[in-house]
């Protein structure tokens, strides 16, 4: 019985910058919560309490929010990979924790739930992959499947042969630690290629189709769609204080300590967190996350976006399909416009449709600034009033 599992959170993610400059990809928060969370729940309601956390690039972030993991029902150790050269590399660093028998591996950066994991632990195969249908295949590593054995994995393919995709989750067991071993002496440190190297000594790994949630976070726009499914789950709760004459439809969750001021109208699916205070006459419209410590001015209207927590934003400001980072001061009249954009990230180009903007930490934004669709500003940058701003705006820079 599969009693442990690891969990690969060191890297960076450096495609979705700004957002993971200050903090690893990992703990970027979706629909309030970090992407690693889920995946923590995903493994103790599978009945995996026992966790091992790989951690790296910014790892004080994830050891101070999950500390020992008794809060979230798990008992969490770390190990450190010094250097982000490859997930097989990372994979190694926890093998002393394992012990003689099998184990699960995941990704930190995925969304995952129980349905998913529960299939993978109940296969009686001792290596198996949990693979996944997917419109967009040649994103991923494309896999070869026959008679339910996988045959071949193929990373990000120019034309892919299937429509079957690999989630980057295994059930492994203490064979693969001498093919890791084998592979690190030859530099080989991506555990897809360590993985073919043991499908070609004739290990079997067994395919098993994931019939749950898997949401994959790349880019800085998959944020925001991702967001917007997490958030069909949720449920309606209200801690905080609700004046008089604030309307609220469908499922709205709002923190403690949170004032909805007069005049409000919030149209669900939309999370507010702790210790916010919003309007009056603000309008929140559906697939919208907020952060907790976050103030809305009157008057500003905000729809399918992630405010994350310590964020101001001044009276009339129109917010749609945007990122804005943590602890960012926005003037009043601000616009984010929703529109089309062809974007290159490292040697990628890529098409967008009907986004917003995506704002660094720490950004002071001041008052009558528009932001043109796509455009992306880096950490702790100051926009001067009455600026419109377009394409990509460099961390700690001034735009007068």
């Amino acid at each position: 019985m599969i009693k442990k599992a690891v969990i690969l959170a060191a890297g960076e993610g450096t495609r979705l910058k700004p957002f993971t400059e200050n903090a690893p990809k990992a703990m970027i928060p979706v629909a309030n919560k970090p992407v690693l969370e889920y995946v923590v729940n995903a493994l103790v309601k599978s009945g995996i309490h026992n966790i091992v956390i790989v951690i790296g690039y910014k790892k004080e972030s994830i050891l101070e929010y999950f500390g020992d993991g008794n809060r979230f029902g798990a008992e969490i150790e770390y190990v450190t990979q010094k250097e982000q050269v490859g997930t097989a590399h990372a994979l190694l660093q926890a093998e002393e924790y394992m012990g003689e028998d099998g184990f699960l591996v995941l990704p930190g950066d995925n969304i995952i739930d129980e349905k998913g994991i529960i299939p993978l632990i109940k296969e009686k195969h001792e290596m198996v992959l949990l693979v996944k249908k997917h419109s967009q295949p040649s994103k991923y590593g494309v896999v070869e499947i026959e008679e339910g054995v996988v045959k071949n994995i193929m990373e990000k393919p120019v034309e892919a042969k299937s429509n079957i995709v690999s989630t980057g989750i295994y059930k492994l067991d203490k064979k693969i630690w001498g093919i890791l071993h084998d592979c690190a002496k030859k530099g080989i440190y991506d555990l897809t290629n360590v993985i073919q190297e043991a499908i070609g000594r004739g290990h079997i790994l067994k395919a098993v189709e994931n019939e749950g949630k898997w949401m994959d976070i790349v880019y800085p726009w998959d944020l925001i769609h991702v967001n917007a499914k997490i958030l069909q789950e949720i449920s309606y709760s209200t801690a905080g204080k609700i004046e008089e004459n604030v309307v609220i439809k469908g499922k709205v969750c709002i923190g403690e300590d949170t004032v909805i001021r007069s005049g409000c109208y919030i149209v669900g699916p939309v999370v507010i967190g702790k210790n916010c205070e919003i309007g009056p006459n603000v309008c929140i419209f559906p697939s919208t996350s907020i952060g907790d410590n976050v103030t809305v001015n009157p008057f500003t209207e905000i729809k399918n976006s992630i405010l994350m927590e310590g964020v101001s934003i001044g009276s009339n400001s129109l917010i749609l399909s945007s990122v804005i980072g943590k602890g960012c001061f926005i003037g009043t009249h601000f616009s984010t416009i929703s529109g089309g954009s062809i974007l290159k990230i490292g040697d990628e180009y890529t098409e967008v449709e009907n986004i917003g903007a995506f704002v660094g930490d720490g950004t002071v934004i001041k008052s009558n600034v528009v932001l043109r669709p796509a455009t992306r500003i880096g950490v702790e940058c100051e926009i001067e009033v009455g600026n419109v701003v377009g394409g990509d705006i460099r961390s700690r820079c001034k735009v007068v």
